[in-house]
């Protein structure tokens, strides 16, 4: 079976070897120096300030959220994993579901703009597959109408947008580094912040409110910590991530080179690289995509529909929102994502697309 997603395993020496030290020292959480190494070798890899190591991606989209106070209806884009929405509404703020570009499939800056209201304090944006939104619109959307920019950039590790990482615009940006991304500690996740006095905010709500200088008490808190060893994971995979970048990368072009003419790809933004996180098919249809998935299927190929369904259309939200969103719930039902990992091959990625192909 050839699955659609395989976590990158480091040699198990090099992470016992991470994790030894951890054994050595008897720390396992609470900033650990592993903790500590992982931070900075994050920062530097990426090219970025105030890092914040968390737990999990959803937590950093949370912390985010609480560090600015956000109140009201934050617009966020339907074509997105749930945990871009549901963090919100765990913090009580509102998800307003703008529609998505057709060519990107990225949120849409002109279908945001409609859904402004005086109740919105944010905007969350998703870099979807990796490919930056429009990202210097939504800079001059921040300026112009006084909004936070969250960006959930869960699989956008190592993207760069003019030369620079794309986790340097917006107010903050969160990743993910579930077993599943590019990157991982297996379970964890970083939010990475513009300013400076918003990471020491988030550094002191992050161990319950509390200042560890002196022990006293200086805010509303939450335990979003890393462990020891997870950042332990985090290492042994960071050392081996431009290997991991390399091959992905050079699988996602094949896959381009194989199927272009056959299926529609997103169109990537024209000023960043590509970071092999996700391969996006569309089809004309969503029958034409059922048959294609079931004939995969056939052939002990697993692929799957991402994202899918349009999180507008869901109950949870439905009540609260006023329209549709056509072009997000077309993509939803017409999308599928083929497999690419690190331990597939060029080989196996060809037999993938003539599969394809035969059931188109």
């Amino acid at each position: 079976m050839i699955p659609v997603n395989k976590p990158y395993l480091p040699a198990f020496s090099k992470y016992s070897k991470y994790l030894e030290q951890a054994y050595a020292r008897n720390w396992l959480t609470n900033n650990g120096p592993l903790v500590q190494e992982l931070k900075l070798r994050l920062e530097d890899y990426l090219g970025v300030k105030n890092l914040m190591l968390v737990a999990n991606g959803t937590l950093s989209m949370q912390l985010a959220y609480k560090v600015f106070a956000l109140k009201g209806n934050a617009v966020t884009t339907p074509f997105t994993f749930i945990a871009t929405s549901s963090s919100l509404q765990w913090e009580h703020i509102r998800p307003v579901f703008a529609d998505i570009d057709p060519k990107s499939y990225c949120l849409s800056l002109d279908s945001v703009k409609k859904h402004i209201n005086n109740e919105t304090t944010a905007v969350v944006p998703v870099h979807v597959y990796g490919n930056p939104c429009d990202v210097d619109g939504f800079e001059k959307l921040r300026e112009s109408h006084g909004l936070k920019i969250i960006y959930d950039a869960a699989h956008a590790f190592g993207v760069k947008v003019n030369g620079k990482s794309v986790l340097h615009y917006g107010d903050a940006s969160s990743l993910s580094f579930h077993a599943t991304k590019v990157f991982h500690s297996v379970e964890g996740g970083a939010v990475i912040f513009r300013n400076s006095d918003d990471y020491e905010r988030a550094m002191f709500m992050t161990n319950f409110g509390i200042d560890t200088s002196d022990g006293s008490i200086v805010s509303d808190g939450i335990n979003t910590k890393m462990s020891e060893v997870h950042a332990a994971m985090g290492l042994a995979v960071l050392d081996d991530i431009d290997l991991i970048l390399a091959h992905r990368t050079a699988l996602f072009e094949l896959y381009l080179k194989e199927l272009t003419g056959y299926v529609r790809f997103p169109v990537w933004h024209e000023k960043s690289n590509y970071n092999g996180a996700y391969i996006a098919v569309t089809f004309s249809s969503a029958e034409q995509c059922t048959k294609v998935l079931e004939g995969l299927k056939n052939e002990n190929i697993i692929a799957r529909r991402y994202f899918a369904p349009s999180l507008n259309t869901l109950d949870i939200y439905c009540a609260q929102q006023s329209g549709s969103c056509p072009v997000s719930e077309h993509f939803a039902s017409a999308t599928i994502c083929l497999p690419l990992y690190f331990s597939l091959t060029e080989k196996e990625v060809i037999h993938v697309c003539n599969t394809l192909k035969r059931y188109l």
